[in-house]
Formats: C-alpha cells, structure tokens, sequence
C-alpha cells in the first residue's frame, strides 16, 4: 500500500477523534461550568455553597429517578428533552472550542447555529404550554419576549465580526481574529464584545433577566417551563441548558478572544500536534472558566430586574451590535 493511503487513513482516524473528543468536551464539562459559576456566585454571597462538582451529582441523582408525565402531555413533552439535546449538541458541531477545525463546518455557518438554538428553544417554549400549566405559560411568554431582543442582537454583533473575517463560518472568523492578534481590537470590535456580554447574561438566564437559582414562579422564565419534568426527562433538558451556556461562552471566547486555539487541520503523526492539541483545549478551558467568573461576579454585582425594564438593556446590546457593524464597515471604506 503506498503511503498516500496510510496518510489519508490517519487523517480520517484523526478527523473521527476530533469530533468524539468536542462532543465529550461539551457534554462533560458543561455541568462543571455550571458548578464554577454557582461556587463564585456563593463566595460573592459569603455563602459556602455547593462544590464545582455538585451538578454532575444532582444530573445522575437525577438519571436514576423515574420521571412522572401529566395525563394531559402530548408527544411534545416527550420530544423536547431528545430534540433540545440534540439540536444543541449539533450546534456545538459548528462553533470552535480548541480548534478552529469544526467537525460540521462544512455544513453551516453562524445562521446555522441560530437556527439551531431556536429549534431548542422553540420546543422548550411548546412544552411550556403542553401541559396547561398556568406558570408554564407564563414562563413560555417570557422566554419568547426575550429571545425577540436578544436573538436579532447576537446575529448582529457576530455579524460585525464576520465583516471584518469576510465569512460567517465561524472556524474562519476564529482562524482570522487568532491571526490578526492584537490588531483585530478597534472601537468597533469593543462595541461587539461588550454586546455580546449583555447577550451572556440574557440567552444564560442570568441577573438581572432571570435568576437560574430561584423557584418563586413570579420571577421564573426558564425554570418555569420545565416544572412538569422529572426524573431522566429533567436531566436530559438540564444537561442541554449547561451545554448551550458553555456555547454561549464558546462563541465569546472564540470570536471575541481566540488566541491560544489551535489552527491545525491534520495529524501527520507528530507528537507536536498532540502538544498543540492539549495546550489549546488547556486554554479553551481556562477562558471558559474566566468567563464563568465574569458573569458570577455581574450577577452577584445587580439585582434581578423587573420585566418590562429588559428592554432597556437589551435595547443598549442592539444598538452597540449595529454601532460595531457600521464601524466595521466604515473603517474598511476607509
């Protein structure tokens, strides 16, 4: 056999690793980014709290239970929990953690990952009518309120990147601000950063939007539409919440700050590239775990605002996203 074939075998072995080793990257660390943020939110509180690793305890707990369904569930509330699961974990197919060589790049870009996030949050809203609960109700009307200002803000300030990268594959925009370094930061990629953070704390359920610790059904929006889970189903749609905020982070980290993540496209059997590999997922992780940080700290800075005030902070994302965008766009006439 001519050592073509072996090359290309490597390659395909390799290609296959790379996408089991980002779907359990997702999977496994996302409770314990949950973890982090919650033992931050508890030393900013003076509280002890739980450990970092007190999620991954609650999900098997969890696991183990049976779950107990309403008379009054259709196939919807049965479906979410796979369809949420799946859909994001697809999405996470399509946004770089430590490399920049997605393994579904070739299928989608920045629209994909949209589209894929409000196919989740689409059947999470449906479950919260499925049953007929008044708070499930309640919390399915908050969310979709919500997602009108903070989906269009998050297109738009990804956007003013990608303007800069000319692509909306987010593998490229990632390849493209790594090797611009430092001349990638300008006014208009400030405005797109801090848009993006407010962007964090609304799709994350954070304070001031929604408070992820709270069970008062006056202030729910998530929580409330998953009071008629239980069991397994609880856990699925829980574990697909964790994953879609480490996403959420990924996409921040990664866009707005993907220095250290690893450019390769192929194995080539050298030691070098395992090095590379492990010394990008070491920093994926850190500045995963900053961020976590970040936002533990701005919730623990604020209160939970009233509903009807949201718009005013969603409004100032925006408005900075299309600020970015314009500048962008100026500065390259120039």
């Amino acid at each position: 056999m001519s050592p073509d074939i072996f090359s290309n075998m490597g390659n395909t072995i390799f290609s296959i690793v790379m996408v089991l080793a980002q779907i359990f990257l997702i999977i496994l660390f996302a409770p314990l980014l949950s973890g982090i943020s919650k033992k931050t939110k508890a030393f900013f509180q003076l509280r002890k709290g739980p450990g970092i690793f007190q999620t991954y305890y609650d999900l098997a707990k969890l696991f183990r239970k049976e779950s107990v369904v309403s008379h009054n569930a259709s196939w919807i509330f049965y479906a979410t929990p796979i369809v949420s699961f799946v859909a994001i974990l697809t999405a996470g197919l399509l946004i770089p953690t430590y490399t920049t060589h997605l393994p579904l790049g070739f299928a989608g870009d920045i629209i994909a990952v949209m589209y894929l996030f409000a196919v989740a949050r689409f059947f999470v809203v449906l479950v919260g009518l499925d049953t007929g609960s008044a708070f499930g109700g309640m919390g399915s009307s908050r969310e979709m309120f919500v997602a009108a200002l903070v989906e269009p803000a998050m297109m738009l300030s990804i956007f003013a990147v990608a303007v800069s990268a000319g692509s909306t594959n987010l593998g490229h925009i990632a390849q493209t601000v790594s090797v611009s370094g430092l001349g990638a930061i300008s006014p208009a990629y400030l405005f797109a950063v801090v848009a993006f953070f407010i962007i964090i704390i609304a799709e994350t359920g954070r304070i001031p939007v929604d408070n992820p610790a709270t069970h008062l059904e006056l202030t729910m929006i998530h929580e409330a539409m998953l009071l008629e889970y239980s069991g397994k189903q609880l856990a699925i749609i829980e574990l697909a919440t964790m994953m879609k905020q480490l996403l959420i982070f990924s996409l921040f980290a990664n866009i707005f700050f993907p220095w250290g993540i690893w450019s390769g496209t192929g194995f080539g059997g050298s030691m070098i590239t395992v090095s590379a590999i492990a010394i990008s997922i070491t920093i994926y992780l850190a500045k995963i775990a900053i961020i976590a940080v970040c936002v533990a700290i701005s919730e623990t800075s604020t209160a939970k605002w009233r509903m009807f005030r949201l718009t005013d902070l969603l409004s100032i994302s925006l408005i900075l996203s299309f600020l970015s965008i314009v500048s962008f766009i100026i500065a390259r006439g120039v």
